[in-house]
């Protein structure tokens, strides 16, 4: 699920695809095509969910066979899994092969007489246990990883694939649908209703040209024995890259303090608490108790990593330039050659990945995998994407030269001898002398916010905004539901006005990197269905935020905000959704450069006055942020928004082209010719020429987005979306965000479009009826002060 939003912000989602095209949602993790991934309350469960989905007679002693409610995560082993998934794929293949004979013409002129209930549905109550199951596998894998479970996820991922691509090429069923999609539809059902099933029918249909139904024969044979291998390279690719940021760590001892000077407190207690209990962790089963050195924030010994929370703050406070570049390249080449363990090395899985991407695409009739990807996309083309990428280009580039010009200005006259006279920075310099450029601009250092972001404060503000905005009500449900982890949270959402239970979803919200992967994500655990009795869908929300330390709460940078933020907005598409046709519902079948228009849209709240102080009060004292410090925090939304939006440019316009076919990457394996390091240097030329990658850079040997995730061909969607998110709060800035009444009369409006009709409706048809018209990207460049 994602590692790079804005440079440090990072998110990963997942999107379900139609019912038929399930196997699409194979992917390793949470990041993978799913964009988001999938599995309620005891209590909650009896009166919402269906009673029996799937029992069998070993349901007691296998909790990932009791399906009536939330994943049983207290009992769940990675022993359960194999006997669970057996014991499913032998009934699916049993119920589907039922159904498939129904669907048999017994006369080829004949056409099938069928209804909608008689297929779609069917399918996906077919589909749904054995989904439940491997969704709650993939979820674990993500937030609980362990050589146990990584054993058993591998053994059984060929399995399923295996079985659900009966479903996406299966004949009998592809008539089915094309009969249905010929026949008139009933004028008793509602038209949202009748556009829900238009969509589903249409998505499946599409699912499985590209799942392969119309192959034959041998090639038929080559087609699944690549999807096979690709759902196993993406799952090694996203292992390696989990264990090469587990592998490394910088302990700064005692007598090395100085190396440490002015890091912020923060930095230094998080430092400390992970030597500490790094030394706990050592102490093996049976051993005697050892006494442990109390944490202690000011004389260390400090322990670092690569683990987002701990990594960032060493590149932009670490004043010692040796240690800050160690620790930049360490995070630079995981995973790649230049790592310790050979077999740990990504670069011959990448290259895999893109031959047989390409060679899958071409045995569908497209040119190269970028046209295959946008197929399923709002995008009509590869050239689309080009245009709009050098449309920001033509602003960003500019301005992004002026604020490292800016920022290198800053080093000479501050960094003493050894940076008097340097031309350019290095990368481990630059985030160093940004922090400083940006305490000196604004008089304000992000440590001196923290105390105001307290993690339970911030959720409270944020509940308190979607009250406001959408008439909802976020109620604490701890203990309603069994988690992975205690710093796990269950929630459940009210609507305000009829007092019914909408939806619920957990909370994970700190960093693990001893078995937790990177990143943030949103990812369905039930999504709502008419076809498997599920009224109540649930969501997981996962972050890699700064944990507690000691008796201090968890307190956030802003740029965690922003992420939490931008995952609610994810969560909130899944849960308000109004539509009942589970392939379309929430999230499920919304094109995928549509998917990040909620999420970037609520990290704009995150600069509105009322919003920000609903939740910033000092953690101790209670006392609100003070008003010059909010100014200066809206005064840094536009900081350094040109090389931040230069990098997203650059990392989705160099996914495009690793995935046309003017990148032949047979000849790469060679040495006949560019390599993928040489293409990343040929688009960086042009998307950010000011700061161009090092000879050693390895970035794309943990680039998860789209070689472990859902993003291959499809990194331009956070720009794509970008437009309709920032033209869509555009619309509260019209009003006032001052006026209150319109303010809630717009938020309505915004969820009984965007956030209730799912993919039940075309994206742009829903961007249209709540905006009156097609998006502009007018209000994304005001934003990003490159207007």
């Amino acid at each position: 699920k994602i590692q790079t939003f804005p440079p440090q912000k990072a998110q990963d989602m997942k999107i379900k695809a139609s019912a038929v095209f399930f196997i699409a949602s194979l992917a390793p993790s949470p990041t993978s095509t799913r964009a988001f991934s999938s599995r309620v309350s005891r209590s909650v469960a009896a009166a919402n969910l269906p009673s029996r989905l799937f029992m069998s007679s070993t349901a007691t002693a296998n909790p990932l066979l009791e399906q009536e409610g939330l994943p049983k995560f207290e009992s769940i082993e990675p022993k359960h899994l194999t006997p669970a998934v057996e014991e499913l794929l032998q009934k699916l293949e049993k119920d589907f092969a039922s159904l498939e004979t129904t669907f048999t013409k017994d006369d080829s002129d004949k056409e099938l007489d069928l209804d909608y209930d008689q297929v779609l549905p069917v399918v996906e109550r077919i589909q749904a246990p054995l989904g439940y199951t491997w969704g709650v596998a993939a979820h674990l894998n993500g937030v609980k990883n362990g050589d146990e479970l990584r054993e058993a996820y591998e053994q059984n991922q060929p399995k399923v694939v295996q079985a659900m691509t009966q479903f996406s090429q299966s004949k009998p069923l592809y008539d089915a649908l094309e009969a249905i999609e010929k026949k008139s539809a009933d004028a008793s059902d509602s038209p949202f209703v009748l556009q829900q099933r238009k969509r589903a029918i249409d998505n499946s249909l599409r699912g499985m040209r590209l799942g392969g139904v119309g192959l034959e024969g041998a090639e038929k044979e080559r087609f699944n024995e690549i999807k096979l291998r690709l759902a196993a390279l993406s799952t090694n690719f996203s292992n390696n890259v989990l264990d090469a940021t587990k592998s490394f760590s910088l302990t700064v001892e005692t007598e090395d303090a100085t190396k440490l000077e002015g890091v912020p407190d923060s930095a230094k207690a998080l430092w400390a608490n992970a030597h500490v209990q790094f030394l706990k962790s050592q102490q093996t089963e049976g051993e005697e108790p050892t006494e442990f050195p109390e944490m202690n924030p000011q004389e260390g010994p400090w322990r670092i990593t690569l683990d987002m929370p701990s990594y960032l703050p060493a590149l932009q406070h670490i004043p010692d330039r040796e240690l800050r570049k160690e620790i930049y390249m360490a995070n630079l080449q995981r995973a790649s050659e230049k790592s310790d363990k050979d077999e740990k090395n990504n670069i011959p899985i990448i290259y895999e990945i893109l031959e047989l991407k390409q060679e899958m695409a071409k045995m569908l009739g497209f040119e190269n995998y970028a046209q295959l990807s946008l197929a399923s996309k709002m995008a009509p083309s590869v050239e689309s994407v080009k245009e709009l990428t050098d449309l920001m280009a033509a602003k960003a580039v500019p301005a992004a030269k002026k604020e490292l010009e800016e920022i290198t200005a800053l080093a000479r006259e501050k960094g003493g001898d050894e940076l008097k006279d340097v031309e350019e920075l290095m990368p481990w310099d630059t985030t160093f002398w940004s922090e400083r450029l940006k305490e000196s601009k604004f008089d304000m250092k992000d440590e001196e916010l923290r105390p105001y972001f307290a993690l339970p404060a911030v959720l409270d503000g944020m509940f308190g905004l979607v009250d406001r905005l959408f008439n909802i009500e976020v109620r604490a449900a701890d203990g309603d539901a069994e988690v992975w982890h205690p710093d796990v949270r269950f929630f459940k959402i009210l609507d305000k006005e009829s007092g019914k239970h909408l939806a619920s979803f957990f909370l994970d919200p700190f960093s693990r990197p001893e078995n937790k992967r990177g990143g943030a994500w949103m990812a369905d655990c039930i999504g709502r269905s008419e076809a498997t009795n599920r009224e109540i869908p649930v969501a997981y929300l996962t972050c890699n935020g700064s944990p507690p330390v000691g008796k201090t709460p968890s307190l956030m940078t802003f740029r965690e905000v922003e992420t939490l933020f931008h995952e609610f907005g994810h969560g909130l598409q899944h849960m308000l959704t109004k539509a009942t046709v589970g392939d379309v519902a929430g999230i499920n079948g919304v094109e995928w450069d549509a998917v990040e228009l909620p999420s970037q849209f609520m990290e704009n709240w995150c600069y509105d006055r009322p919003t920000v102080y609903g939740f910033a009060k000092h953690w101790e004292t209670g006392e609100p942020l003070p008003e010059d410090m909010f100014q200066k925090l809206c005064d840094q939304k536009i900081f350094n928004a040109g090389m931040m939006a230069c990098r997203q440019l650059y990392f989705g316009q160099m996914d495009i082209e690793l995935h046309c076919e003017t990148f032949d990457s047979k000849a790469a394996q060679k040495g006949e010719g560019k390599t993928i390091f040489d293409l990343q240097k040929e688009v960086a030329t042009k998307y950010v020429p000011h700061s161009m990658p090092l000879e050693e850079d390895r970035f794309l040997c943990a680039f998860g987005h789209i070689f472990a995730g859902g993003y291959s061909a499809g990194y331009y969607s956070y720009k794509w979306a970008e437009v309709m998110s920032a033209d869509a709060f555009g619309a509260f800035e019209d009003v006032g965000l001052d006026n209150e009444e319109k303010i809630q009369e717009v938020g309505r409006k915004f969820r009984d479009t965007v956030l209730s009709l799912g993919g039940g409706v075309p994206p742009m048809e829903v961007f249209k009826e709540f905006r009156g018209r097609e998006p502009k990207p007018d209000a994304l460049l005001r934003h990003s002060g490159l207007a």
